[in-house]
C-alpha cells in the first residue's frame, strides 16, 4: 500500500474540519436562537417550564437536521474535492436558500395547516409569505456565522479562507 503525501492527507482533513466546526458551531447557535425568541410564541404564555425546555431542545433537533441536510445538499450539488478552499461562496449561498426556503415551508405548515404552533403578536410577520421574521432571521443569520467560523469565509477578502487548525 503506498502512502498519500501529508500535504494531500492534511487537505483532505480540512473539509472533515470545517464540516464538524460548522454543525458544532450551528448547534450551539440554534439551541440560543430557540430559547431567545421562545417569548414569541403562545407557549410562552401556556407552557410550563418543562415544555418550554422541550420545545427548545426539540426545535434544536430540528434545526440540526436541517442544517445537517443543507450542508449536505449543498456540497454534493456546488462543493469541489478541495472544499473549502474552492466553491466556498457558492455552497455557502446554496445552504443559506435550502435552509430559508425550508424554514418558510415549515412555518407555512405549522402555522397555517398542522396549526402545531402559534406566534404571539409579538411576533412580526413578513408579508406576502406570513412567516415570523425571528424564524427566517435565525436561517438568515446563524448559516453564515456557522460557514464563516468553520471555512475562514470572509467575503471582504478576495482570497479564499483558510481553515483554522483544530
Amino acid at each position: 500500500m503506498i502512502a498519500a503525501p501529508m500535504s494531500h492527507v492534511a487537505e483532505s482533513r480540512n473539509w472533515l474540519v470545517a464540516l464538524r466546526r460548522y454543525l458544532v458551531f450551528s448547534a450551539l447557535a440554534n439551541l440560543l436562537w430557540e430559547f431567545s425568541h421562545l417569548p414569541l410564541y403562545t407557549l410562552w404564555l401556556t407552557g410550563t417550564t418543562g415544555e418550554l425546555i422541550f420545545a427548545a431542545v426539540h426545535c434544536k433537533g430540528g434545526d440540526i437536521l436541517i442544517t445537517l441536510g443543507t450542508i449536505t445538499l449543498a456540497l454534493l450539488l456546488f462543493g469541489a474535492p478541495d472544499w473549502p478552499r474552492a466553491h466556498t461562496g457558492s455552497v455557502l449561498v446554496a445552504a443559506f436558500l435550502f435552509g430559508v426556503g425550508y424554514t418558510i415551508f415549515s412555518e407555512w405548515l405549522n402555522i397555517e395547516l398542522r396549526e402545531a404552533w402559534a406566534y404571539r403578536e409579538l411576533m412580526p410577520i413578513i408579508p406576502v409569505i406570513n412567516a415570523g421574521l425571528s424564524p427566517i432571521m435565525q436561517w438568515v443569520v446563524v448559516p453564515p456565522a456557522a460557514y464563516a467560523f468553520a471555512t475562514g469565509w470572509r467575503p471582504w477578502h478576495r482570497e479564499a479562507g483558510q481553515i483554522a487548525h483544530a
